[in-house]
C-alpha cells in the first residue's frame, strides 16, 4: 500500500461515478443537440460533483463522452484514466456493453452474471437512472445502448484482483456511493469478499489468505492451489475471516511473514502498520523471556529464539483465526515464512 500523505486527504470518484457523468452529457448531445462543457450528477448519498469533457464526439445516433478519472489522493490505479462512454440509440430499455480495456464476467459468484460486462450493480443503476430522466426531459424513449471503455484499462486490469476473480479483457467500472474515499479500507476488503463469492461459486474446498507475495508463493506450492484460491487478504485477516465465517468453505490457510503473523498471534486482525503494533511487553511475558521488552522487531525475536518462536506463532495465529472463524465448519491451518518465503513453521 502507498504511503499515506500527510494533511487532510482529498476524495475523488469512482469509475461508476465517471461513466455516469459521461453518459449524462452524452445524452445531452445525442438527445438536446449539443455537449454541456461540464456534467453534474446527484450521487447515492447526496453529494454533487461536477465533471470536465476531457474529449466529446458525436455521429449518426450515437454521442461519446470521455471524462479523466479523478481518485483525489487515494492511491487508485485508475487515476488518470480516461472513462469514455458511448450512448447510441437502441431499442428494448438499457442495454449495457464492453467496449476497450472494460472486463467481461467469466466466472460464476460476483454480483453480475457471467458474459455480462464488468459494471457492477450501483453503477449500471446509475446510468440507468440518468437514461431515465434524461428521456423524460427530452421526450425521448429509454432505449439505449451504453458502451464503456478504458482505453490502456488492459493493462490496469494486471494490477488488479480482476484476473482471480474471472474479470477478462480489462477493468471493472465500480462504485456503491460515487466516491473514493482516501485509503479506505471498503475496497480491498470488497475485493476479497468477491474472491470468497467466486470460489464457493467455482466449488473450491480450500482457499488461502496472506499477507505478501513471498508468503502467497510458498501458500501455494505448499497445498498446490490454483490462481482464483489465492485471497488478495493483505493486512486485512479480519474482514477475510469475519466473511468466511458466514460464507464457508472446507479449508483456509492463512500465511504471512513472521512479523505480521506476530501481530495476528497476539490478537490483531488488521494487520497494516498504522494500525497494530506488536506488543513486545506482553510477548516477552508469554515466552518467559525478559529479554524480549528491549527487542524492536519480531524479526529480532525469531534470531534469538529461532524456531520455538516462529512455532509459537503460528500456534497462537491459529487460535487468532479460529477465534475470528467462530464455530464456522472452516478447517484452519497456518504458514509463517521468513521474508524470502520459506516456511518457519506449520500448524493445523
Amino acid at each position: 500500500m502507498s504511503r499515506k500523505p500527510e494533511g487532510e486527504l482529498r476524495r475523488g470518484w469512482t469509475t461508476g461515478a465517471c461513466a455516469t457523468a459521461a453518459v449524462k452529457a452524452g445524452l445531452m448531445q445525442l438527445w438536446g443537440g449539443a455537449f454541456p462543457d461540464d456534467v453534474t450528477i446527484t450521487l447515492p448519498r447526496g453529494e454533487m460533483p461536477v465533471f470536465a469533457l476531457a474529449q466529446s464526439n458525436a455521429g449518426d445516433g450515437w454521442a461519446e463522452v470521455g471524462i479523466t478519472k479523478d481518485a483525489g489522493d487515494d492511491p487508485d490505479v485508475t487515476h488518470g484514466a480516461l472513462i469514455v462512454v458511448r450512448v447510441s440509440a437502441s431499442a428494448g430499455g438499457v442495454v449495457f456493453a464492453a467496449g476497450e480495456g472494460v472486463g467481461t464476467i467469466t466466472k460464476a459468484g460476483l454480483p453480475i452474471a457471467v458474459g455480462e460486462p464488468a459494471i457492477n450493480p450501483v453503477p449500471r443503476e446509475m446510468m440507468t437512472a440518468q437514461v431515465v430522466a434524461m428521456a423524460a426531459k427530452f421526450a425521448q424513449k429509454p432505449d439505449v445502448t451504453i458502451t464503456v471503455s478504458v482505453p490502456g484499462g488492459l493493462a490496469l486490469a494486471a494490477k488488479t484482483w480482476n484476473p482471480r476473480l474471472g474479470i477478462e479483457g480489462g477493468l471493472s467500472i465500480l462504485g456503491t456511493t460515487g466516491v473514493v474515499r482516501p485509503f479506505s479500507c471498503a475496497a480491498w476488503i470488497a475485493s476479497i469478499h468477491r474472491g470468497i463469492d467466486v470460489a464457493r461459486a467455482e466449488g473450491l474446498h480450500h482457499v488461502a489468505g496472506c499477507t505478501g507475495a513471498q508468503s502467497e508463493a510458498a501458500v501455494q506450492a505448499l497445498h498446490k492451489l490454483p490462481d482464483h484460491a489465492m485471497l488478495d487478504m493483505g493486512d486485512f485477516a479480519g474482514g477475510l475471516l469475519k466473511y468466511l465465517a458466514k460464507h464457508p468453505v472446507d479449508q483456509i490457510t492463512i500465511g504471512g511473514g513472521i512479523a505480521k503473523m506476530t501481530k495476528l498471534a497476539q490478537g490483531a486482525s488488521d494487520l497494516h502498520s498504522g494500525r497494530s503494533q506488536v506488543n513486545f511487553e506482553a510477548l516477552a511475558d508469554a515466552l518467559s523471556e525478559k529479554r524480549i521488552k528491549t527487542m524492536n522487531t519480531a524479526l529480532e525475536v525469531y534470531e534469538t529464539m529461532g524456531e520455538p518462536y516462529a512455532h509459537w506463532v503460528a500456534e497462537n495465529a491459529l487460535r487468532s483465526v479460529n477465534t475470528l472463524l467462530k464455530d464456522a465448519p472452516v478447517q484452519a491451518d497456518i504458514v509463517v515464512t521468513d521474508r524470502r518465503g520459506t516456511i518457519l513453521a506449520r500448524v493445523a
